[in-house]
């Protein structure tokens, strides 16, 4: 089980708890989470699951493969060095405790 707090660009936050095998783009639709669209459902093809891993993250993620790097770059919101596809990421305890801020739009 893993604690994943979601930052919405007002400010507000919801922390929800996360089991696997989810991803944190699953996580967000199962708790009614606004701000991740996730189109395509999760294939990595969209990009309306776009995030920004918090900076000062320290928790492991899987390095970005090839389809997430090329997906990013045509994101509605602008990429950072800490997007990712929320899709990607897969939880487990070793996230415990991450967070992610929503961007300003999805599509």
């Amino acid at each position: 089980m893993a604690k994943i707090t979601y930052k919405r660009p007002d400010g507000t936050e919801t922390v929800v708890d996360v089991s696997a095998p989810n991803t944190v783009m699953r996580a967000a639709k199962i708790n009614n989470i606004e701000g991740i669209e996730a189109q395509c459902g999760g294939s990595a093809q969209c990009g309306t699951c776009h995030v920004y891993v918090d900076e000062a993250n320290t928790l492991p993620l899987p390095e970005m493969h090839e389809s997430e790097d090329d997906v990013l770059y045509g994101t509605a919101s602008p990429r950072r060095e800490t997007s990712r596809l929320s899709c990607q990421l897969p939880v487990s305890d070793a996230i415990d405790g991450l967070v992610v801020h929503l961007p300003e739009t999805q599509v």
